[in-house]
């Protein structure tokens, strides 16, 4: 197997998507999860974009050690030194300096000769060479470059001191089988291509950036540039995440590797997705919420009687819990019992007939239906639930920008009498949900909360989710309401009464063995 270094460039060129802006704090929590996802290579940023910029890198390159931490640089002097200035204290210190070999980009941008250009390339490589062990060299919009000058630049460059080449399609205009056909010319054409590594930079603006990825990979690409989520430039890089499952599930095809670690993908792309503002498409491969959703009765049955029918990849490859029967039109008998029976309720022949029909007829009436709903439909039907339930009876909060936020609740208990208590918070949610942990004293850890409107206009629906953790378990749990507060507590009784029905249901197992 062929090792394939992943250089992630989330927080350079995925930082360059229109409306994200990170602080520096932000940057270097991305990069400590990258290091721990594995990533071969970080850029950290464009150290002479700013003082800011530079300050950052610098930040990064001196804590992160696991992996080699990079900063793009112009062919100037100039950056060159900011980039010294803020990458000479890492564990590796690495430049990545670029320069356009396209005739458009030569005759528009650079306004300089084709000779000019190739003096311009040697003499900043022999320049950063003086400082940096490892100079990565990349030919801006190589796909679009006249492929003699191509191949004479890299051969120079690489003379010069250059030991990675970057072709990239860097207007995402190649196909795979183009984009393939430019490694193998290189690779025939430069004569001491030998002693440098080729890597990959693909952007998506005709949807191709994983193919084309995929086909260097196949043509002797070395090191593949991709960014967490697919952000970038305009419709952004190759997605980091989709690459790594294809290398990891077409290993046998592509006989190559990479040394993450998939488990933290999910981590790291809803990370990134909180950090930079920008929603994973429910539909995106991999980690979009739909990934490991299953609504057809046709594959749901497939997939409760075996995975693989309809699952290449599992969940936990990448982190996730576990994949998703939704509820919805198009879901089987098989799929609504076993959801059923998954919240710990046992209904009869009958009684199933009877609630599968109002199931469907209700799903006829509402696109997807949440575990509230099915609930509802149960306790309709006086099935009593496996465990008694808390419910959200009053809930008041208290706001004001000079005032400490103070939530006060009223529960419902199983035993039919009500609980009250207040409690403070530095934000409004945050107070109603350490009230409700003062409630019931389960030791859960919030770990992921989401707000999203439900329709348009000012008489929108909140709905919420919540992720807590209780002793290494994952319990979701979510809520709707017009008012975002009381969708916000709905979530979290939601979470807390499914984490008590796990916790009696493992001490019945207990008590039973």
């Amino acid at each position: 197997m062929r090792k394939i270094d992943i250089f992630d460039t989330t927080l350079r060129d995925g930082e360059q998507t229109a409306g994200v802006n990170l602080n520096a704090h932000e940057k270097l929590e991305i990069a400590r999860q990258l290091e721990r996802l594995g990533v071969d290579v970080i850029e950290a940023g464009f150290p002479a974009a700013s003082p800011g910029d530079l300050a950052a890198v610098k930040r990064i390159a001196e804590e992160i050690k696991n992996s080699t931490v990079t900063g793009l640089a112009r062919s100037t002097q100039k950056d060159i030194d900011a980039a010294w200035e803020a990458l000479k204290d890492s564990a590796e210190p690495r430049l990545h300096v670029f320069l356009a070999t396209s005739p458009i980009h030569m005759t528009y941008k650079l306004k300089k000769t084709p000779d000019e250009v190739i003096e311009t390339a040697v003499q900043s490589v022999k320049y950063a060479k003086q400082k940096f062990p490892v100079v990565q060299w990349s030919a801006e919009d190589a796909c679009r470059s006249d492929l003699p000058f191509l191949a004479k630049i890299i051969e120079q460059v690489i003379e010069a001191g250059a030991s990675v080449i970057n072709l990239p399609d860097t207007v995402g205009y190649r196909s795979p089988a183009e984009y393939g056909q430019l490694f193998q010319y290189v690779r025939e054409q430069v004569p001491n291509i030998h002693r440098a590594k080729l890597s990959a930079h693909c952007h998506d603006d005709l949807g191709m950036a994983v193919a084309n990825s995929m086909a260097a990979i196949e043509n002797g690409a070395d090191q593949i540039e991709c960014a967490i989520n697919g952000l970038g430039e305009r419709a952004g890089n190759a997605s980091l995440e989709e690459i790594a499952v294809a290398l990891a599930i077409r290993s046998s095809f592509y006989q190559a590797e990479s040394r993450l670690e998939l488990k933290e993908i999910s981590r790291t792309s809803s990370l990134v997705s909180r950090l930079t503002g920008i929603s994973v498409p429910p539909n995106k491969a991999v980690v979009g919420k739909n990934a490991f959703a299953h609504e057809s009765g046709i594959h749901q049955d497939g997939v409760l009687k075996e995975k693989s029918t309809y699952e290449i990849i599992t969940p936990e490859l990448v982190g996730v819990s576990s994949n998703s029967l939704v509820l919805g039109k198009h879901s089987g008998r098989h799929a609504f019992r076993s959801h059923i029976q998954k919240l710990g309720f046992e209904p009869g022949e009958e009684q199933l007939n009877t609630l599968f029909k109002e199931f469907k007829d209700l799903a006829d009436r509402k696109k997807e239906l949440t575990e509230e709903d099915i609930l509802a439909l149960l306790l309709e039907h006086k099935i009593q639930p496996p465990v008694p339930m808390y419910q959200l009876g009053d809930l008041q909060v208290n706001y004001g920008t000079n005032n400490i936020p103070t939530a006060t609740i009223t529960l419902k208990a199983p035993d039919g009498t009500e609980i009250q208590e207040a409690g403070t918070g530095s934000g409004s949610v945050e107070a109603i949900y350490n009230t409700l942990d003062k409630m019931l004293p389960l030791p859960v850890h919030l770990k992921d909360y989401r707000i999203q409107s439900v329709g348009s206009g000012r008489d929108a629906l909140a709905q919420v989710y919540v992720l807590l953790e209780y002793e290494d378990q994952e319990i979701n749990g979510s809520g709707t309401a017009q008012d975002v507060l009381q969708a916000s507590a709905k979530a979290y009784v939601h979470a807390l009464n499914k984490t008590i029905m796990n916790v009696q249901k493992d001490e019945l197992v207990n008590v039973s063995l």
